[in-house]
């Protein structure tokens, strides 16, 4: 995942292609990366696209950089099904 924090809006880009040439997901969150407000902001943000509680959302790693590895914490089938389905629609860049 690839933060922008400090953005106009809160928002998912969609996927894009990183500088390694690997698939991330783009979000923007108007929050500062300041004492975590902006991790706290991405995770309201993945939590309300996904339909999630905030509290099965975590950021695994990247907690002070832009890439983010989010962990998810519920049953891995639903899980898959629903990401799946909520990211068809997503633009890929």
């Amino acid at each position: 995942m690839r933060l922008t924090p400090r953005a106009r809006a809160e928002r998912i880009d969609g996927i894009v292609t990183d500088a390694d040439g690997q698939p991330v997901l783009k979000a923007a969150v108007t929050a500062p990366p300041e004492q975590g407000r902006a991790n706290a902001a991405l995770i309201a943000l993945l939590a309300k696209a996904w339909r999630l509680p905030k509290s099965s959302i975590s950021i695994a790693a990247g907690a002070t950089g832009r890439r983010k590895l989010v962990m998810i914490e519920g049953n891995a089938d639903e899980l898959m099904k629903r990401l799946e389905l909520w990211a068809k629609d997503l633009p890929t860049k």
